[in-house]
């Protein structure tokens, strides 16, 4: 299993806050998981909010742990109702965070390689700062919006 790099996760981050400050968004916490859940790199930005590494962490460990992106997560724990949330909250002992925003990173040949997860603004904005961050970095950005 191929992980994202500590340079990697380095530039995502540093290039989705850049993204976020360029969007003049609310202050932003952003994390890079390697493809086993494990954090590689985490900045949260003065004023963000003190659950934002949590939210941003369940973010990006929840889309590891389903294999799809936080869009695609967020329409099934949706359309699923209360029994496949309540079930999945359980089974994660409640690490998970079903929200775009939560983005998987892919190398060339479409492996997972890691994850990232930000919090901090509306959830459609995080995930366009985690686009732009992973997309810096030279990696393919895995939303789910067209999922695999």
């Amino acid at each position: 299993m191929s992980n994202v790099t500590l340079a990697q996760a380095s530039t995502i981050v540093d290039q989705a806050l850049a993204k976020g400050r360029e969007l003049k968004l609310h202050p932003l916490t952003v994390v890079v998981l390697d493809a086993g859940g494990h954090l590689v790199a985490m900045k949260r930005e003065d004023r963000s909010g003190i659950l934002r590494t949590q939210i941003a962490t369940g973010k990006a460990w929840g889309t590891l742990g389903m294999g799809f992106g936080g869009r695609e997560f967020a329409r099934r724990a949706a359309s699923g109702g209360g029994l496949f949330l309540t079930a999945l909250m359980e089974a994660s002992e409640g690490r998970v965070v079903p929200a775009p925003g939560g983005v998987l990173i892919r190398d060339a040949a479409g492996d997972i390689v890691g994850a990232v997860g930000i919090s901090g603004d509306t959830s459609d904005k995080d995930e366009a700062c985690a686009v732009a961050g992973i997309e810096a970095a030279g990696l393919k950005p895995d939303t789910g919006e067209n999922p695999h």
